[in-house]
Order: C-alpha cells, then sequence, then structure tokens
C-alpha cells in the first residue's frame, strides 16, 4: 500500500506517492499560469487548477499500480481562496498571496479593529495578502459575488469540495486567513462580526492529519484510486514542508526555494511578542500537536528565476527543448561563479517580512557596462538569500533561533544554488533525500491516519538527509561585507521611492 501527497502551489501542483517506507513512487507535476488582470492583482483559475490536481493524482496513482494509495493529504499555497456558489460552481478566479488589491481596506480595518488585537487573536499582523482584506475588498467592490456566494473557501478545502466530500480546513490553513483565533483554534466571533460573514460560510476548522472523509467511489474511479481511499486534513504549505522536512524540534528550520522564499521553524509553545509583531513574525498552528510555527519569507523567490527565464532566457529555454535538460539547471550554470559586487532588492512582488511593504519596488544596484549577464542572474539570488538572513537575524534577536536549516523546493535540487545560499546565510543548509518535503509530510499524515503511527516516529524513518552543504569560508566573508550594506539599502530605497513614486 502506499500514500498519495498532493502540493497545490501557486504556479503549480504536484502529487506524490510514497509506500510504508517512505520512498517515493512516483510524482506528477503540473503548472498553471499566474494571471494579472489589473496591476496589483495576482489570481488563478480556480477550475483549471483543480483540474489540474485531478490529473497529477491520476498519472502518479497510475505510476504505481502495485501499490495502491490507502490515503491523501493535501498541503497548499496560504490566503488564496475561491467564492463558491450554492451549486459549488465557482464564482471568481482565486486570489493568490501576493495580490495586493485590497491595500486600502487594510489600512482603514486594521485602524478600526486595532492591529494589536488582530495580532493577539490571531498571530498575524495585518496585510493585504490575507483572506480577510480581500473578502472585505470582495464584500464592497464585488458585492454581487460576495453576496451569492454560498462558501469561501481556500484551496485545501475547495479541492476537498472536488473530490465530493464535505469542506473541513486544518488549523494552520485557517491561521492564514486572520479569520482564526490562534488561541481558541475557531473562527473568531469579533472578526467574522466586524466584516459581516457567517461561519457557515467557511469550511469546518479541524486538526492537521484528521480524517476528513473517504473519496466517493465514482470519483475513486475518475482518478484510478481503489475504494476506500481516506483523505486527511493537510495545512498550508509551509509548515507540511517543515513536516516533510524533519522539522519537528525547536532549533529545526526548513528552508524551502519555490515561488516564495521560506524559512520556517517549529517551537513548543504559543508565542507572541511585541519583537515579533514589529517585525511581522507570525506565530500559528503547526501540523503536528501542541507544536506552533512562524515564516520568515520573501515573496519574490524561484518566481524571480522564472522571470529572467521568460524575459532573457529564450537561449536556455530553447536548449532545453532540444536537449531535454532541465532549463533552470541551463541557468544554473550560466550563472557567475563567485560573488558579485552588485546588490539587489528583491522585492519585484511586494515585500514579505519583515517589512510588508508593497509600494517599494525592487532595484540592481551597480550595474556597468561590464557587467555581465551571469552577474546579473547570480546577483538575483544573492537578494534573495540576502533578505533571507535578514529574516533569521531578526528571529535570532527574538530568542527563536535557528541552529539547522533543511532545504526543499525545486531550489533544493541545485548544489550550486544551495551552496550560494549557505555562503549568504553563513550557515550549514542539510539537503534531503526527497526535496518534496510539502507531498511527503502530507502522505506522513495519511500514513499516521490510516495505520495508527505517530508522525513523530514516521519523521524518523521516512525523513533521509543527505549532505550538509557548509559555507565556503572566503565567499561567506565577502557576503558578511556585502550584508551590512544590504541591510541599509531598504531603509533607503523607502524614502527615495517616497519621492520619485508617481
Amino acid at each position: 500500500m502506499s500514500y498519495l501527497g498532493l502540493d497545490i502551489g501557486t504556479t503549480g501542483c504536484k502529487a506524490a506517492v510514497f509506500d510504508l517506507e517512505g520512498r517515493m513512487l512516483a510524482l506528477a507535476y503540473r503548472e498553471y499560469p499566474l494571471l494579472s488582470p489589473q496591476p496589483g492583482w495576482a489570481e488563478v483559475d480556480s477550475a483549471r487548477v483543480c483540474e489540474d490536481c485531478c490529473s497529477a493524482i491520476r498519472e502518479a496513482a497510475a505510476a504505481c499500480p502495485g501499490d495502491p494509495v490507502r490515503g491523501l493529504g493535501i498541503s497548499c499555497q496560504g490566503e488564496a481562496f475561491t467564492a463558491v456558489g450554492a451549486g459549488s460552481e465557482l464564482l471568481a478566479n482565486g486570489m493568490v498571496s501576493s495580490d495586493v488589491r485590497a491595500v486600502d481596506v487594510v489600512t482603514s480595518f486594521s485602524r478600526d479593529f486595532g492591529a494589536g488585537r488582530l495580532y493577539e487573536r490571531t498571530g498575524h499582523t495585518p496585510h493585504p495578502m490575507f483572506t480577510v482584506f480581500k473578502l472585505l475588498w470582495l464584500k464592497q467592490q464585488r458585492p454581487d459575488v460576495f453576496a451569492k456566494a454560498r462558501k469561501f473557501l481556500c484551496f485545501e478545502d475547495l479541492f476537498q469540495q472536488r473530490l465530493g466530500l464535505e469542506p473541513a480546513i486544518s488549523w494552520p490553513l485557517a491561521g492564514r486567513t486572520m479569520l482564526f483565533n490562534v488561541r481558541t483554534h475557531q473562527w473568531d466571533d469579533e472578526i467574522l462580526k466586524a466584516i459581516d460573514l457567517e461561519p457557515e460560510r467557511l469550511a469546518s476548522p479541524v486538526p492537521s492529519g484528521t480524517v476528513v472523509g473517504t473519496i466517493p467511489r465514482p470519483v475513486a474511479d475518475e482518478l484510478g484510486l481503489p475504494n476506500g481511499v481516506i483523505v486527511v486534513a493537510g495545512g498550508h504549505d509551509q509548515p507540511c514542508g517543515a513536516l516533510g522536512a524533519g522539522a519537528v524540534d525547536s532549533d529545526v528550520a526548513m528552508y524551502a526555494s519555490g515561488t516564495v522564499e521560506c524559512i520556517c521553524p517549529v517551537f513548543d509553545r504559543l508565542c507572541l511578542d511585541d519583537r515579533l509583531f514589529r517585525a511581522n513574525l507570525c506565530t500559528y498552528d503547526a501540523t503536528l500537536p501542541e507544536m506552533y510555527t512562524t515564516v520568515l519569507f520573501s515573496l519574490t523567490g524561484g518566481n524571480l528565476l522564472r522571470w529572467f527565464r521568460d524575459q532573457w532566457g529564450q537561449a536556455e529555454v530553447a536548449e532545453a527543448a532540444r536537449s531535454g535538460v532541465d532549463v533552470y539547471e541551463l541557468l544554473t550554470r550560466a550563472m557567475a561563479p563567485d560573488p558579485t559586487d552588485l546588490l539587489v532588492l528583491p522585492y519585484f512582488t511586494p515585500s514579505g517580512t519583515p517589512y510588508f511593504d508593497h509600494e517599494v519596488p525592487g532595484a540592481i544596484l551597480g550595474l556597468r557596462l561590464a557587467t555581465t549577464r551571469g552577474q546579473v542572474l547570480r546577483a538575483l539570488v544573492e537578494g534573495v538569500a540576502m533578505e533571507m538572513r535578514l529574516n533569521l537575524e531578526i528571529l535570532q534577536e527574538s530568542g527563536l533561533g535557528v541552529r539547522q536549516l533543511r532545504a526543499i523546493g525545486g531550489g533544493a535540487k541545485s548544489p550550486t544554488l544551495v551552496q550560494l545560499k549557505a555562503d549568504v546565510l553563513d550557515r550549514p543548509i542539510t539537503t534531503l533525500a526527497v526535496t518534496e518535503a510539502g507531498c511527503l509530510g502530507m502522505a506522513m499524515l495519511a500514513c499516521a491516519a490510516q495505520t495508527g503511527a505517530a508522525p513523530h516516529e514516521l519523521v524518523r524513518t521516512w525523513v533521509k538527509t543527505g549532505a550538509a552543504i557548509e559555507p565556503e569560508p572566503r565567499r561567506a566573508a565577502r557576503y558578511h561585507e556585502r550584508f551590512q550594506a544590504y541591510r541599509q539599502l531598504y531603509p533607503i530605497m523607502r524614502e527615495s521611492w517616497k519621492r520619485l513614486k508617481p
């Protein structure tokens, strides 16, 4: 028997099947476009996302007929939601994290309700990425859709509906809506009242690992699954990935290199204090009982490499089509081998932690006629890594230091990229045998629910670590010097942009 983990990301979905010892038997991927119909908007076609997930599941399940799937868990992007009508029809595209159309709503609601009050209830600080503000925007700007919607579902619960189940939402994902009380583990009555939203229009919150149903036979047949496959609540993709990376102790953190660059530690207490509040470092439920997490993130991550590919990587795209070599591997080979003299502020999307700034744009400083394409490419990756170092230092100052980083995601497959990040962060980064940690974590939760095994026990046998990539002293010293300059870059750009912006 086997277990399937589904990871529903911002620009693609993955379905992976694992056996009882945590070996990956099959992996299927589907990519879908990120839509931007207006400046500041970022959407996905939710119907296409669901069908691409079905397609990925069919492919993965068909690849291992000798090991029938017995359970399925779902990891998904946070905050994004879809309005669903009374007949389960989708009323609008899903608004994803980097969508900032609700920025004006954030200002007014946070002033009226109180940013500190929101933090004490939800563990999060206001930002237009969060569901509560997007719902308010929808209510104000598209009242027809808001009124017609029977449910507002995040992608975990939306796909459960596509599987024929009554939607339930895991505590970690519910936490990312800023509608969920992190202390009571219920939808927060006062916040719902403030936005005039009935709790019945949201999915029921349950702890990660809870069995939410069994896939009906017709849907199972459609997906090529056997009868009786259970579905368990999973969660927000970052803590799901942390579980799959084996980050279950307080000094270990997952370092995810995907569309969003993210570091996700875990700790054994609810930690809400002024230092974390000022740095926009949230606290919410992890995927294991009585464990909590935070996320240090840059909304500009792997999407920056994708942007470079689309704008200036035509040669690598053509070579990838001819040779079959992954286009990102070819781009990595084209990077300059040594630290650059460029400084990149990686706010090509709204920033993440610690600033939550949706206005200051990205910048590349230090360009000369002698600057090469390979240096620009390396500098882009350096900039994202510098932002993560800034976040780690703030976390350390808050008393939640991280001793060990475990790399997952697409960027973890490249030794060159992992080495560059170890050098910038001046910390060792441990690689994993399976980099699709979100899928692995969800398969573990499904296995635990179906067999009765403890998730902690499965972590010890399923999560297999590889080499620890140590910082190279010469490059690390160079990046230490550059980091001192990087820390000054955002304040300078913020003040300059205030004067220069249209």
